[in-house]
C-alpha cells in the first residue's frame, strides 16, 4: 500500500465511521456533502491537473499506486474527497456539540477559568 493512502485511510476512517452517527446525521444532508466536494474537486482539481502538467510539482512514483486518473495518481484524486469531506465531519461536529455542550458566560470579564 502506498504512504499517501496510508494518510489518507489513516485521515478518513474516524471521521468516515462517526458521520454515520445518528445524532450527527451528515448522511442526511448528502446532496449539499456532493455540492460542496464537487466544488473542491472542480475548482482545486482542475488546478491540480493543470500544475503537473506543466511539470510545477510531480509525485514520487514510490510514494504512489502507478493508477493515474487524468494525470493524477489515485491518491491524489482522492485527497480531495478524503480531506474535504474530514473538514465538512469537523464543522458538523463542532456545530453538533456546541448545541448540546453549556457554555457558561464569565459577565465580570474575569479571564481566569
Amino acid at each position: 500500500m502506498s504512504q499517501y493512502a496510508v494518510i489518507l485511510i489513516c485521515s478518513g476512517i474516524i471521521p468516515l465511521i462517526l458521520s454515520l452517527w445518528p445524532p450527527l446525521g451528515i448522511y442526511r444532508h448528502w446532496k449539499a456533502l456532493v455540492v460542496s466536494l464537487g466544488s473542491v474537486i472542480a475548482v482545486f482539481g482542475t488546478w491540480d491537473i493543470y500544475a503537473v502538467s506543466r511539470g510545477h510539482w510531480f509525485f514520487d512514483p514510490d510514494g504512489v499506486f502507478p493508477f493515474r486518473f487524468i494525470n493524477l495518481p489515485l491518491e491524489e484524486a482522492l485527497f480531495f474527497v478524503v480531506i474535504p469531506f474530514c473538514c465538512i465531519f469537523t464543522w458538523e461536529a463542532v456545530i453538533y456539540l456546541t448545541k448540546r455542550i453549556p457554555f457558561q458566560s464569565n459577565s465580570t470579564g474575569d479571564t481566569r477559568a
